[in-house]
């Protein structure tokens, strides 16, 4: 296990439309469930896309909390309305038990009902230059309508074992800016967590 941080990508970057739709299409990119995903539908509110695998033990830490926030934040009546998108681009070639039988596992255990995706061919990962698990994006409807990102960075200061409470402070709290209507404090602190397993040979810049 590598110890990794958020390569942090640029605030103001938009939501990659057009990459999550080629790679639905492709098929490179699938519902763990199944079920067919509508990309359409996807940044009409604020879209959390959490980049997540079955094994790692800072995502097993974080599970309670991505829990809560879906009990707290998807549900009707929420403000803000959050969507959530979750993706794993770990490659099954070394690590199987992170593919799509696995992912599923793992949402029916939390009770998860949003969107898990299988990004089979990693590409993206590298679209958002994902580099750890967790790693969570939010991004929000800006004044000409396109997504962008507001947050990215830790859910909060806990890491296993360092006896932090789990409660996604730094999450909530730009979540609390956007239902006032605010942006997110842009001082943000990265992710940190296992290094996403990028398929052998082929690591990107920042995965090596």
């Amino acid at each position: 296990m590598a110890l990794t941080p958020s390569t942090m990508l640029p605030l103001g970057t938009a939501l990659p439309f057009e990459a999550i739709s080629a790679a639905l299409a492709a098929g490179s990119l699938r519902q763990v469930s199944g079920d067919p995903l509508q990309s359409e539908a996807l940044g009409r509110d604020p879209l959390l896309v959490l980049f997540l695998c079955a094994h790692c033990p800072f995502v097993k830490h974080v599970e309670p909390e991505i829990t809560r926030l879906q009990h707290d934040f998807a549900g009707p009546g929420a403000r803000p309305r959050l969507q959530i998108l979750a993706i794993s681009s770990n490659s099954v070639q070394t690590h199987p038990q992170d593919g799509p039988e696995g992912l599923r596992a793992q949402a029916e255990c939390h009770g998860w009902r949003f969107p898990y995706l299988f990004d089979a061919e990693q590409r993206i990962a590298r679209v958002f230059r994902a580099a750890c698990t967790p790693d969570p994006y939010l991004f929000a409807p800006g004044a000409d309508g396109v997504p962008r990102l507001v947050y990215r960075g830790q859910l909060d200061a806990s890491r296993p074992g360092n006896g932090v409470p789990l409660d996604g402070a730094d999450l909530r709290s730009a979540l609390a800016a956007l239902a006032a209507s605010r942006l997110p404090d842009p001082a943000q602190q990265p992710a940190i967590g296992c290094n996403i397993k990028w398929h052998p040979g082929a690591e990107p810049e920042w995965g090596r």
